[in-house]
């Protein structure tokens, strides 16, 4: 009975140490903030990067006239790539490292660092000289996805659909940080178009967060969020609880033995 009052004490001693920490470390975007909101017409836009898959349709009312200007699968094949596709399903444009996608007729085209309605004007108007009508162009990014790491509930790699995620839509699609993330300075990895490497500290806390060029994320950013100095602890007091609560066990055993063995 005392040996199992004594593991209950050490128990929740080491727990109640470990888990002591202040509102000021765990919410986000603390104080008033409204007063610090930017008024911008400017909607976040992505800008394509080298390594990024396209889709590019162009579509006029005469539906021969178009044909030329889309890149299909051969006849045959599509089955091959997709079983549920059509014999017209649409390829994709792989960006190559110096920002050039080849065009079906048009050739080489530059489109990295524009927008898709960058990239969509500037097709549109290389068109004209070959249509009579003006053309739909929709171009998407069917690759845009982020990944994050360390203390959230489910670390993954997320596609995102909509071309367009801020750094708290990207934590609540990994389940928001855990207890033991550290707010005040998360991680973002991000690689340019031109191969600059840069890590980025967020502090979360921060009420000017949503005013930071850092508040939207690019096409395969990486958020990690490192543990706190609780977790650390905890770590540390997990592998001390068992060694302290096996050593009192020993201790105990060794003391039962001693009293059986003078009576």
């Amino acid at each position: 009975m005392f040996c199992q009052s004594l593991k209950m004490f050490l128990v929740v001693g080491l727990f109640l140490c470990a888990s002591c920490t202040s509102q000021k470390q765990i919410a986000y975007l603390q104080e008033n903030y409204v007063d610090t909101l930017q008024s911008s017409r400017d909607l976040y836009d992505a800008r394509i990067k080298p390594k990024d898959l396209l889709t590019i349709t162009v579509n006029t009312f005469d539906k021969e006239a178009s044909i030329p200007f889309n890149l299909m699968f051969p006849t045959g094949t599509a089955n091959i790539v997709n079983s549920s596709s059509n014999e017209n399903s649409i390829q994709k444009y792989l960006v190559d490292n110096d920002g050039f996608i080849d065009f079906p007729v048009l050739g080489k085209l530059k489109v990295s660092d524009m927008t898709k309605n960058e990239v969509e004007s500037s097709i549109k108007e290389k068109l004209k000289p070959y249509l009579k009508e003006e053309p739909v162009v929709n171009v998407r990014m069917v690759n845009y996805k982020i990944s994050v790491i360390g203390e959230v509930n489910r670390p993954n790699t997320y596609t995102i659909t909509n071309e367009k995620v801020n750094v708290l839509e990207a934590l609540a699609l990994a389940g928001d940080l855990t207890i033991y993330g550290k707010r005040n300075n998360v991680k973002l990895m991000r690689e340019s178009s031109d191969g600059k490497r840069e890590v980025v500290e967020i502090d979360l806390t921060d009420k000017n967060l949503i005013n930071s060029p850092y508040f939207y994320l690019q096409q395969n950013d990486v958020l990690y969020v490192e543990p706190n100095k609780t977790r650390m602890r905890n770590s540390r007091y997990s592998a001390l609880t068992g060694q302290i609560l096996s050593g009192v066990s020993v201790l105990v055993s060794v003391a039962s033995l001693v009293v059986t063995l003078t009576k």
